[in-house]
């Protein structure tokens, strides 16, 4: 008898911490996601001030107006590690902070959410896809994590022939991106455009403000692209963010560079559209690269263990 109180006293408890934990992931557990297929667009290399940072929206006139308005924005949004490209976006799809080279010379130690996808999904490597116009950004394809390397990688498109040292215009990614859409498009893809950072760092300024502006009308026309392809609308999810930011004016080496932990640099934004997230929200909690793979793999149903991310449960509509 006294063996049956107590076991049902230990059920009794364990209930209670279960419905007493986590209630905003508890929240959304349960949810039956309606996106099947994500997208995370960067645009490499602005600063916040020219960006969201700029409450004119004058670089950014599709994200600052009609986009958001489809949308959940993060303006708190970091690099809280390496703030340099390679190192960018290895957090974003290992979800893990590294201090990687930037010469696309090593790879990720960790597997990418590519491979757990691929493996998980027992999917072709055409289901996923990495598109870039820098040609060092091949290595988000693979791991030096032994049990991964060589397994599971996703198709890629980093410049014609994927070389560290090969870049192409964005221009021509864009138009790779296109064709990924209209034919059979890849459940997962992350995409990479250059010329913002390219021209910061040749010290060009109105380039750099043109190549936003174009980003922009890029980001613009692959929503479109999106909302108008019968297999896509209402089932995409589509984060627009940024791999680092740019010193701040008053900085030594200006908005030339990047690369240190200054509040330039740090400082970046995260736009998420899809039908599951809030509509016309701006929020002020604050995330950070290494969230996003682990937020997608919650909404597809698979599980990335080595990510070091939480899931952005805040952007999900009640």
């Amino acid at each position: 008898m006294r063996l049956f109180i107590l076991t049902t006293l230990v059920i009794s408890f364990s209930l209670l911490n279960l419905s007493y934990t986590t209630p905003e992931k508890d929240r959304v557990t349960n949810n039956k996601f309606k996106s099947e297929y994500f997208i995370v667009l960067v645009i490499d290399g602005p600063r916040f001030t020219e960006t969201f940072g700029d409450t004119t929206h004058r670089y950014i006139p599709h994200l600052g107006n009609e986009l958001s308005k489809e949308g959940v924005l993060m303006k708190h949004f970091y690099n809280n590690g390496p703030t340099y490209t390679n190192a960018g976006h290895t957090a974003i799809t290992t979800g893990v902070y590294q201090r990687i080279s930037n010469a696309g010379k090593e790879l990720p130690k960790n597997p990418s959410i590519f491979q757990y996808y691929l493996k998980s999904m027992n999917a072709d490597k055409t289901d996923a896809y990495i598109v870039s116009s820098k040609g060092k950004l091949e290595i988000l394809a693979n791991t030096k994590d032994k049990k991964w390397w060589n397994t599971y990688m996703p198709s890629t498109y980093c410049g014609p022939k994927g070389n560290s040292s090969d870049y192409v215009s964005d221009d021509q990614t864009f138009l790779k991106v296109n064709q990924l859409l209209e034919s059979n498009p890849p459940h997962l893809m992350l995409i990479n455009f250059l010329a913002v950072d390219s021209y910061g760092h040749s010290n060009e300024w109105d380039k750099y403000l043109n190549a936003l502006v174009q980003c922009d009308e890029y980001a613009y026309q692959i929503w479109r692209k999106i909302q108008s392809n019968p297999i896509l609308k209402d089932k995409t999810t589509l984060f627009i963010t940024n791999d680092h930011g740019r010193h701040l004016d008053g900085h030594k080496n200006g908005f030339v560079n990047h690369g240190d932990k200054c509040a330039g640099c740090k400082q970046i934004s995260l736009l998420a559209m899809g039908p599951d997230f809030k509509k016309n929200c701006q929020l002020d909690e604050s995330g950070e690269l290494i969230d996003i793979s682990q937020t997608i793999a919650y909404m597809k149903g698979f599980e990335m263990p080595t990510s070091k991310g939480r899931i952005l449960v805040e952007l999900f509509e009640k």
